[in-house]
């Protein structure tokens, strides 16, 4: 037996990839993109402030702010309640705004450095398809094994539905689900996954060993 419990007739390459994956303390990672990878919130809520604004409603930037860090239906039901095209036309000034994302620092890296060191990525976003493009502008799209979007039609967290299939897809056994919102943390822990509450890339891996 080696030292780490294996037979010696384990090949080198096996045991290196067991020691690698060893080093973290999860082996697959599942991420929410906005606010969490994506450094989004100042112009999501420049684009709701502008949206309102055209429908002749004024509302402070912080308390926009604040409304979207809970969720976008929440923010819209604080201030644009009764107005039925207010959602469709805030997604498209967002994503005008969101034509140059830019990532949180160091989010590129950490998720390079999870995926040499054998582990997966998994994205679970609310927003559609646009997130595939976002990926791409960010260079980051092939570290991902699964992007699921709203196109899929799962519910929406903190429902578990989306990180159910994906569990369920590639047997996920030992996964952290990394998000900022209470949302994010609330359906992973109904998925049966340890959760991390973000709030910045160091201290995320700092938890992670990375």
């Amino acid at each position: 037996m080696s030292k780490i419990g294996f037979p010696i007739c384990f090949n080198s390459h096996f045991l290196q990839k067991y020691v690698i994956i060893r080093g973290m303390d999860y082996q697959d990672y599942i991420w929410d993109l906005g606010g969490t990878l994506l450094n989004n919130y100042e112009t999501s809520t420049a684009a709701f402030v502008e949206t309102l604004a055209g429908f002749g409603i004024q509302a402070a930037h912080d308390d926009v702010y604040k409304a979207l860090k809970v969720s976008t239906p929440y923010a819209v039901a604080q201030f644009a309640p009764n107005i039925p095209a207010f959602l469709q036309t805030y997604k498209v000034n967002e994503a005008r705004e969101l034509a140059h994302p830019v990532l949180f620092e160091g989010a590129a890296d950490l998720l390079k450095n999870i995926v040499a060191q054998g582990g997966r990525n998994f994205l679970i976003s609310h927003r559609n398809d646009q997130v595939l493009e976002i990926l791409d502008k960010t260079g980051i799209s092939g570290y991902f094994t699964e992007v699921v979007t709203s196109n899929r039609g799962f519910k929406r967290k903190p429902n578990p539905e989306s990180m159910l299939y994906l569990k369920d897809k590639y047997q996920i056994e030992n996964g952290l689900v990394i998000g900022d919102r209470s949302i994010d943390t609330e359906a992973g822990q109904s998925a049966g996954f340890a959760t991390y509450l973000f709030d910045d890339m160091e201290n995320l891996k700092k938890f992670i060993k990375i």
